[in-house]
């Protein structure tokens, strides 16, 4: 349950947690309520706030199931064969999804068409390439696998010399990764500074360290001995993050190195302390509201890249508006949350899941 809940955890700040929270600065304009709206926007280029957690957390928790699904595939009797189809297919589903969210494909406009923009597409590449590493590599070689695909990606970013730019240069039109990407998709580059092709190494870094966190989660030690494994790779990875943004800063546009291990490092103090409350100790009521998120992660990401419910519950509260003054924009939030979120629990009560 703590895995569900972790993921509508996530899900909750990208379908309207974020924007709940954000409309509590006009309400109060108090420094906590300004800190939290800072919280929730990207940093420019260097750094990290709450906000740079998210998409992490997404492919962190797709690695967390993996061990499981593959577990229960190989259980059943599906031959590698099989799973190798299986593995292929929700790739090029994920990335076909994440073209049609973020790529502008249902445009049907060739000028307009990203091919590789989006965090479904992140979440493809990353689980493609780390179900090659679990089905080809036992624990040795998989820590073995992430960790030449982090240093490999630091090393192309620090020694690969760039057209008019030096070596190592991490600025947003000088680095390697946004090189790659205006060579290889040409026009159908997003035009952002966020790099993909070269990003997919460490793509599949974040992927595999909750492949790590999946496999704790599965091994049959005490649920304690769980946690603390959990906590110890949480803090481990976040000092390596630390330690090696002195020589290659977090910056999640590039995904850098040093941006997997800390983000990913949170991301795993985060499944500690959602295991331990929920699975362990057994506080679970408090979760179902993000359980019911997380069951249908895929579809509602994908439901609110088309909708807007925020208009769908401007029909029931929008005559409200003239009587709310700064709650306005609060108000308005909550009933196009509360509207997605209704859908959500009807589709929890009929156990109807949407699963690639």
């Amino acid at each position: 349950m703590s895995i569900d809940a972790l993921r509508g955890f996530d899900m909750f700040w990208i379908i309207g947690g974020e924007k709940i929270f954000a409309s509590l600065q006009p309400i109060f304009n108090h420094p906590v309520t300004a800190w939290i709206k800072t919280q929730l926007t990207h940093v420019e280029w260097e750094g990290f706030r709450f906000e740079d957690l998210i998409m992490p957390l997404f492919l962190f928790v797709a690695g967390v199931v993996m061990p499981f699904s593959f577990a229960n595939r190989t259980s059943r009797g599906d031959t590698r064969r099989k799973i190798y189809l299986h593995v292929v297919k929700r790739t090029l589903v994920l990335f076909i999804l994440g073209m049609v969210a973020q790529g502008h494909l249902l445009e049907y406009d060739l000028s307009k068409l990203h091919l590789y923009s989006n965090t479904l597409q992140a979440i493809a590449a990353g689980y493609l390439l780390s179900a090659l590493i679990i089905l080809n590599w036992r624990l040795a070689g998989r820590v073995i696998m992430t960790a030449i695909l982090l240093l490999l990606f630091w090393a192309l970013m620090a020694l690969v010399p760039v057209a008019g730019h030096g070596p190592g240069e991490l600025t947003p039109d000088g680095n390697f990764a946004i090189f790659i990407d205006k060579l290889v998709l040409g026009r159908f580059q997003d035009g952002t500074a966020y790099t993909w092709l070269l990003s997919s190494m460490t793509f599949a870094c974040t992927v595999m360290l909750g492949v790590f966190a999946g496999a704790i989660l599965a091994c049959q030690k005490k649920s304690l001995i769980k946690v603390s494994l959990l906590t110890a790779l949480g803090i481990g990875c976040v000092a390596l993050g630390l330690l090696w943004n002195a020589w290659f800063p977090i910056i999640k546009h590039l995904w850098t190195s040093s941006f997997v291990l800390f983000s990913g490092g949170i991301c795993c103090l985060l499944l500690a302390g959602f295991y331990l409350l929920i699975d362990v100790i057994g506080l679970r009521k408090w979760a179902f509201l993000l359980v019911v998120i997380g069951v249908n992660a895929i579809g509602v990401y994908m439901v609110t890249r088309l909708f807007n419910f925020g208009t769908f519950g401007d029909i029931l509260v929008g005559a409200l508006f003239k009587y709310c003054g700064a709650w306005k924009e609060f108000i308005r939030a909550v009933a196009g949350f509360t509207i997605l979120w209704l859908i959500l629990f009807w589709m929890y009560r009929k156990k109807s899941f949407i699963k690639i």
